[in-house]
């Protein structure tokens, strides 16, 4: 029983530094400024580089009496006032740009600094166009996946097509597509992965189903008086067919009636139209999109 404890006790820490241990990649950060060192009235660094959301904090190195500022150039922006040691100041920057500041008693003795603020990368945006989500093809399927990719704030600089975690492409440039390669019957995710020039990348993924075509069978012909004649065949759900009408078996010409998608199986239709004598029926499955 010890031992399983002690088992137990393992693994729960195993897990607490598999939680504890991951990236924080992404957040904002601290960046730390000193100010004043001794004699030397400089801040340290003077040019700090940040990006927006981050924080700058200062603090006073200095011993003594004297006291110093970290004051925003641009009036009300930020002012820590003037104090002595020990003391720092806290400022949190929500937008790109560069902000100059000073110590207002020391300014003429050249304590300045300047804080860098790079604007935040967006991710770029990327939409499976086609296929649409849910559609069904026959087996082995050869789907074209296309997509639309932008970025705002930069470019694209591939767009990789993927079934599952298979690559079937990787395009540079616009137009976007991937073409899979004989899909046996099954489901599958195709992803859309786009990559922008500053390494940030978005995902958009649609769902498919393939499956083994059925044959088309007809059956259960009737008339329904006056005009309507009814009958049934067989489908795959999903997949598309199309139901044509003729006069003449030979005839090279059929009249096409409807052309719809399976919900089920078998499918009954009905021709409310059904007054030519004699009529021929014929029902066809339509290739992959």
């Amino acid at each position: 029983m010890n031992v399983m404890r002690n088992l137990f006790k393992v693994m729960l820490l195993s897990a607490a530094l598999a939680v504890f241990g991951c990236s924080l990649t992404g957040l904002a950060r601290t960046v730390s400024v000193g100010v004043a060192n001794g004699n030397v009235l400089s801040f340290f660094p003077a040019t700090t580089n940040i990006a927006t959301g981050d924080s700058v904090l200062w603090t006073w190195n200095s011993t003594g009496i004297t006291p110093h500022s970290t004051t925003s150039d641009t009036n009300g922006l930020w002012d820590s006032t003037s104090v002595p040691a020990p003391h720092t100041f806290t400022q949190t920057f929500t937008s790109a740009g560069t902000f100059p500041y000073h110590c207002t008693i020391h300014v003429s003795l050249g304590m300045k600094g300047t804080i860098i603020v790079a604007a935040a990368n967006l991710p770029p945006a990327v939409t499976i166009t086609n296929p649409v989500s849910g559609n069904v093809f026959t087996a082995p399927a050869n789907v074209t996946i296309q997509a639309s990719a932008s970025d705002t704030d930069g470019t694209v600089t591939n767009v990789q097509f993927r079934v599952g975690t298979n690559v079937v492409a990787n395009k540079a440039t616009a137009p976007f597509f991937g073409v899979t390669n004989n899909l046996a019957a099954g489901g599958y995710t195709l992803f859309a992965i786009a990559s922008d020039n500053s390494g940030a990348t978005a995902t958009n993924q649609v769902a498919i189903s393939v499956v083994t075509p059925v044959s088309v069978l007809l059956s259960a012909p009737q008339p329904v008086p006056p005009t309507k004649f009814r009958f049934s065949y067989t489908a795959n759900a999903g997949l598309s067919y199309i139901v044509q009408r003729s006069t003449n078996l030979l005839s090279p010409n059929w009249t096409t009636l409807v052309t719809n998608t399976a919900g089920s199986s078998p499918v009954t239709f009905t021709d409310i139209n059904a007054t030519v004598n004699p009529g021929f029926y014929r029902v066809g499955r339509l290739p992959n999109p």
